[in-house]
């Protein structure tokens, strides 16, 4: 499916640098097209800590249950990632196409299956013949590189417009610390725990527990507050390897590390840039869009009214058609079901004030506000007066080009 490159697409891409430790390969197996990357297999250095996020759907892949059971150990090195096929909602099918693909990648490879990480991506209820990859594995596990990053970056793309890259380097210690990170993902994104699927790679030496507490613990401001169609995936899986290849520093082993939160800091950077790039990604996107809810009961319930504001249709499409409808926002704060009341609820569109304290306020000017809806970036603000609780949850516009995609996608 050739789509017409975001309009919120990065004029320009970042070159990763190479992480000691991880190295990779594309190719083309016909997983759903033919003459169409879609493999990516990347190999990581013997002691490599592995921590992931996946999905809470009832319905996940068998990818995704796949690295639940092999998380456990903590430790990796292989991921092999296909798109074009989610292998989800396969039974049997399903679960013998992970074992197959697994022992395939692990003899490529030359480790156990328990150390081989899966993720799919694409259609739902299509079984994956996993024999797709056999002899393309082996290839490609002769054809390792360090460079260019760009390459799995793009095999991973289903309806992606663009490819999705971050990078931080930090200095702990002395010692330079790389962390690269990819992401696809364009639809089906309300994430209950990351995005479709994202990979970050580190050569910090880290304890896999302690990537872990990182990982969940800034997902929940990264990830987990993005949403393009209030859809959350079957394959939603977030995974973060540390080659601990970096010289000359001790490995991190405990939370009460001072250094846990430096790197941890670093961490929520590329998992926060990865996540606007999604949203800027959204299936027919025109807009970029930042929900903020202050004065709520709790973080938690202002969490849930932004979440109720970037997820309606209504709202949404006020947004692609540049229209300042405040009472849209009204409308999405009232049916949240958390803590509200109408007399102190005030709205802003950026700095303009919209309506005050239960209705529209007495300087409201709607030239003034509808020529700040053209722009490409936009931020909705809900005062509700009750209380310190305050989120943000980041979204787009949903436009015609939204209904395009979803309606042609199996076409």
């Amino acid at each position: 499916m050739a789509l017409p490159v975001s309009p919120l697409a990065p004029k320009s891409f970042p070159d990763l640098p190479v992480i000691a430790g991880v190295r990779f390969a594309t190719a083309a197996a016909g997983i759903k097209y033919k003459n169409r990357t879609d493999v990516l297999l990347a190999v990581f250095d013997a002691g490599t800590s592995v921590a992931g996020v996946l999905t809470r759907s009832k319905c996940s892949s068998a990818a995704v249950d796949w690295c639940k059971v092999n998380l456990g150990g903590g430790v990796a090195r292989a991921l092999v990632v296909n798109s074009g096929n989610a292998n989800a909602f396969t039974g049997q099918k399903g679960k013998q196409s992970v074992e197959q693909t697994a022992a395939i990648a692990a003899k490529a490879v030359g480790c156990s299956v328990e150390e081989i990480f899966l993720a799919s991506t694409g259609v739902i209820g299509e079984p994956l013949d996993a024999s797709k990859f056999s002899g393309v594995l082996d290839n490609m596990a002769g054809q390792l590189n360090d460079l260019p990053w760009m390459e799995p970056a793009k095999a991973i793309m289903t309806t992606d417009t663009f490819p999705k890259l971050s990078a931080a380097s930090i200095d702990i210690d002395g010692v330079e610390i790389c962390i690269n990170g990819i992401a696809k993902g364009s639809g089906m994104i309300a994430p209950d725990m990351a995005t479709m699927l994202s990979f970050v790679f580190t050569d910090m030496p880290i304890k896999a527990e302690v990537l872990q507490a990182l990982l969940g613990r800034h997902v929940k401001t990264s990830f987990n507050a993005i949403t393009v169609d209030s859809d959350t995936s079957t394959s939603d899986t977030l995974l973060a390897f540390a080659t601990g290849r970096a010289t000359g520093i001790e490995p991190i082993e405990t939370l009460d590390d001072p250094r846990a939160e430096i790197f941890g800091e670093a961490l929520r950077d590329v998992l926060f840039d990865l996540a606007i790039q999604v949203v800027r990604d959204g299936e027919g996107a025109t807009k970029q869009v930042a929900v903020h809810v202050e004065g709520a009961t709790s973080d938690e319930s202002a969490f849930r009214i932004a979440k109720s504001i970037a997820d309606s249709p209504l709202v949404k499409t006020a947004i692609a058609g540049e229209d300042a409808n405040w009472g849209r926002v009204v409308m999405a704060v009232g049916k949240a079901g958390e803590p509200a009341d109408r007399d102190k609820l005030s709205i802003r569109f950026g700095d303009l004030l919209v309506a005050r304290n239960g209705e529209r306020a007495a300087n409201y000017d709607e030239a003034a506000t509808s020529a700040y809806m053209k722009g490409e970036e936009l931020e909705v603000t809900a005062s509700l007066g009750l209380g310190e609780g305050r989120a943000t949850v980041y979204t787009c516009d949903l436009t015609h080009g939204y209904i395009a995609i979803n309606g042609d996608y199996r076409s």
